[in-house]
């Protein structure tokens, strides 16, 4: 079964964004006691007070349209419970449809990240390496149905603070609980080997889990990225510091406590909301954490790796952007291939880092297909995410609305043509109408840079060679695709493309069983498949002598 959806993408100007915080109240001793933890914590594996933090009011009644009145926690989900930040800072969450605030949820601090990965290290170093896989997998399996009893619900949150569509969010759902149910199915799987290199030689390859894995995830795929991270890290045996994005926290909240309704022990999964100057760059460089995963844009992606090497050299996988090629040869099914260069586009309001932003359409259609693609945008509804009939929401944020327009701008000051769109919907929330760009040329900067928005740049191409060189002009190589009826030109220039994904006939097809990643700056490792599991495992070599001694 395949569910479509988009690859994660956060875009660098988010870290950072300036927040006015709310202070609630502050736990008197905190601090002292939080630097005493910290620094113990470089050297031991200490037991975590069960009073650390207070444990009220971190949660609060929120309604959404379909499914009414519900409880949203807005702690820090560590050790298997929500607690309030340790210096008792919030900011708040926003709903981009309407530009109102929807609730306040707590921010980690780098005493918070401490006191997380304290909480992981000591559930990974304690009773869960007697965990068996199989169990592991069954603790998986549980939280995948848990998932599916709760669709509706993650669902609507999705909706509420991410602004996409609810129809939409329900497949990013349904494909989250595809991966969890996956690597539930994996985890008994993971195995070794033997290797005889002589008669008096024993050598034996063994899998194991790396240790406490940090993860951050972007606000594009809320609760899709957060089973990718999660899934294939427990059923390596691992524990997870999960930092969610924090304009879109809700979801990640949320499931957090699915992971305790399905029975996973206290420490193995903690997720906390922050951000990422803050909380993920704690994550990155923190001394005790074994491993990093990271999804969101390529400079962020840089400093996490610089982070990573200059800390404890940390194992790190990166999933950061893209510049997607969109090939359409005269002889491809025009009608087939204008659904899917929109689909590929305007999914998920472009906000995808696998999202084919620059369509390379072969001259002898150029015209004709230029027109009908216009014509098809046109159609796609855009408003209320929990409208039956909405295609594209709005963008997540203020930041990311002008971020977008700013292009659009820049877009029509280097001469491309604008098609249609090119506006804001509406006077509130972050609308903005498909936008297609025609005769743009390869060195404007909507051609070249990711916009992560409802922007398609369109240009024309004469040859198979032309293509395949234009498709890859650009820093990046997360995606591509190809559209043609003659198998030998979908098969020769899917394999001259450079890029981790090459889609033929169709786009955004990922699936939970297939490899996602990317070549040069789109990252480092790969995500989904067996492939990531890699990611999440150490390589030990054990080699016993059975014979006598080689030298008396």
């Amino acid at each position: 079964m395949v569910h479509w959806f988009g690859g994660p993408k956060m875009p660098e100007a988010y870290e950072g964004e300036h927040v006015e915080y709310k202070y609630l109240d502050q736990a008197r001793g905190h601090t002292f006691l939080s630097c005493y933890l910290f620094l113990f914590s470089c050297f031991f594996v200490f037991e975590i007070p069960p009073n650390i933090y207070p444990t009220i009011m971190t949660s609060i009644q929120l309604e959404t349209p379909t499914t009414g009145k519900y409880e949203q926690p807005t702690g820090l989900f560590i050790n298997n419970e929500f607690v309030k930040g340790v210096d008792g800072k919030t900011f708040e969450v926003i709903n981009p449809s309407n530009e109102k605030v929807i609730c306040s949820v707590y921010e980690a601090s780098e005493k918070d990240v401490d006191i997380a990965v304290a909480a992981a290290r000591k559930a990974f170093e304690g009773d869960w390496r007697k965990v068996t896989p199989n169990e592991r997998g069954k603790l998986l399996v549980k939280l995948a149905d848990l998932f599916d009893q709760h669709s509706d619900q993650l669902a609507a949150i999705e909706a509420l603070d991410n602004g996409k569509a609810f129809t939409m969010a329900k497949g990013d759902v349904a494909a989250a609980s595809g991966c969890l149910r996956y690597y539930g199915g994996w985890a008994d799987k993971i195995e070794g080997k033997v290797v005889d290199t002589s008669p008096d030689t024993f050598n034996y390859i063994r899998k194991e889990p790396i240790g406490v894995c940090g993860q951050i995830i972007p606000w594009n795929f809320p609760i899709l990225m957060w089973a990718w991270k999660i899934g294939p890290a427990i059923a390596c045996g691992n524990t997870v510091v999960l930092k969610t994005a924090e304009q879109t926290p809700l979801s990640g909240l949320y499931a957090a406590n699915l992971c305790k309704e399905a029975g996973f022990p206290a420490g193995i999964v903690n997720i906390i909301s922050g951000f990422g100057k803050i909380a993920g760059a704690a994550i990155a460089s923190h001394m005790d954490v074994d491993k990093v995963a990271f999804t969101g844009s390529t400079l962020v992606g840089r400093q996490i790796m610089k982070a990573a090497a200059g800390s404890n050299l940390k194992k790190v996988t990166l999933e950061l952007g893209g510049k997607s090629p969109n090939i359409v040869f005269d002889d491809a099914d025009i009608d087939n291939a204008i659904s899917w260069v929109n689909f590929g586009i305007f999914f998920n309001h472009g906000q995808c880092c696998c999202a084919g932003s620059r369509v390379y359409v072969q001259e002898g259609i150029y015209d004709k297909f230029v027109q009908r693609f216009k014509e098809r945008a046109q159609k796609n509804v855009v408003g209320d995410p929990f409208a039956a009939d909405t295609f594209q929401g709005p963008q997540v944020s203020q930041l990311q609305f002008d971020r977008i327009m700013g292009y659009i701008k820049a877009g029509q000051d280097e001469g491309a043509t604008v098609v249609t769109g090119g506006k804001r919907k509406g006077n509130e929330g972050y609308f903005i109408e498909p936008t297609i760009f025609a005769d743009v040329k390869d060195d404007m900067s909507i051609m070249q840079e990711e916009i992560f928005g409802p922007v398609c740049s369109i240009a024309k191409f004469k040859t198979k060679e032309e293509a395949i060189r234009v498709g890859n002009n650009t820093t990046y190589g997360l995606a591509a695709a190809v559209h043609t009826s003659n198998l030998n030109t979908a098969i020769e220039v899917s394999n001259a493309l450079k890029a981790g994904t090459v889609w033929v006939n169709t786009y955004n097809t990922l699936h939970w069983q297939l490899p996602f990643g990317g070549y040069k700056s789109s990252g480092i490792g790969r995500e989904l498949g067996e492939a990531a599991l890699d990611n999440y495992l150490q390589t030990k070599t054990v080699s016993i002598r059975l014979g006598d001694a080689m030298f008396g």
